[in-house]
């Protein structure tokens, strides 16, 4: 951030000078000559630049040392801010600068999105799969390098900040958003951004990564929804393709980490038509509509159940499991889009 401030200070500068270089000249052949300011503009132009045109009119012996004192004068200045504003745009910072302008301008229209604290190799891996699903999210980020990458990244919002601050959650957008992923890789960091996200968005979902198991029941009581602790569940992972292969890489595929089509979405109950609402999955009959299989639910008091009873009723404050192909699942969403229409 110093670097950039830097930068700016040392462009502003430049455009300073260059300015103050061609009004000085403008008003110098103005009042020296009687040019007009058109003129004297022309005149200041092809003295600074030492294009070597020729003069508007003759010039009389003031006005040619006015124009020597000029191009002495300009000669070096004009040619430091030339090379400072060619390398600003050259060396990618002004696209940087219209990148950071375009992410405060989508920031103020971003609502219900995510934020990703961290882009180390987990916080990488949740924004791919955020993109892949086609969802809003920003990442904060304190290591100016890799904004400095990110900013060359159209596809990624991402700003400047400590995510265990205040002003920077708050410059995320945390009271519109509608989850927050922790990736830090330090557990203490995390259980900051954890303590301030909650007291800022009382209804916000937030992810923490961990790296002990004792920070697991303290993130939770911080008040994070979820703790995730990535080098136990790689472990796990691992061993179970040993003991069960086969049903490991089924769950791969359906959850799209394989290369298979396979997709499981979650539904909610206000997500649902209301003309499907308390009504039996028999009744709702999604399968022959779609050829989407509704595999699970999970009521309101917390408990799943896996492969129900085509006789139960979905009820207010259930999600809904569904198991199908791409094209399958992107029927099932239209027919439910269509019913909402009606």
């Amino acid at each position: 951030m110093l670097q950039q401030f830097y930068i700016f200070r040392k462009l502003y500068y430049a455009l300073a000078i260059l300015l103050g270089i061609i009004i000085m000249g403008v008003f110098g052949f103005h009042f020296v000559e009687g040019y007009t300011f058109e003129e004297a503009f022309y005149m200041t132009i092809i003295t600074v630049s030492t294009v070597g045109f020729s003069e508007v009119r003759p010039l009389s012996q003031a006005g040619r040392m006015f124009t020597s004192f000029l191009i002495i004068t300009s000669f070096g200045t004009f040619a430091y801010a030339a090379s400072v504003i060619t390398g600003y745009v050259l060396d990618g910072e002004f696209q940087k600068h219209l990148k950071t302008l375009r992410i405060n301008r989508n920031l103020k229209k971003m609502k219900n999105h995510i934020i990703v604290c961290g882009y180390g190799r987990n916080g990488k891996q949740a924004v791919e799969e955020l993109k892949d699903h086609n969802l809003d999210f920003l990442v904060i980020e304190q290591d100016q390098n890799i904004i400095d990458e990110l900013s060359l990244n159209k596809d990624i919002n991402a700003i400047y900040g400590d995510a265990t601050s205040d002003e920077t959650l708050e410059a995320a957008g945390i009271h519109k958003a509608k989850a927050l992923i922790t990736t830090l890789p330090n557990d203490a960091d995390n259980l900051f951004v954890v303590l301030t996200a909650r007291a800022l968005n009382q209804n916000i979902l937030i992810i923490s990564r961990a790296s002990k198991d004792s920070s697991d029941k303290k993130l939770r009581v911080a008040g994070a929804n979820n703790v995730i602790m990535p080098d136990k569940i790689g472990g796990a992972h691992m061993a179970s393709l040993v003991v069960r292969p086969d049903v490991i890489e089924f769950i791969d595929y359906v959850m799209g980490q394989g290369s298979g089509t396979m997709n499981l979405e979650e539904i909610i109950f206000e997500e649902i038509p209301q003309e499907y609402q308390g009504k039996s999955i028999r009744e709702i009959n999604f399968r022959d509509k779609t050829g989407a299989n509704i595999v699970g639910l999970k009521l309101p008091s917390g408990e799943y159940i896996i492969n129900p009873d085509p006789a139960m009723q979905i009820k207010p404050g259930t999600k809904i499991f569904v198991l199908g192909d791409s094209n399958q699942i992107e029927a099932f969403k239209n027919v439910m889009k269509l019913k909402e229409q009606k």
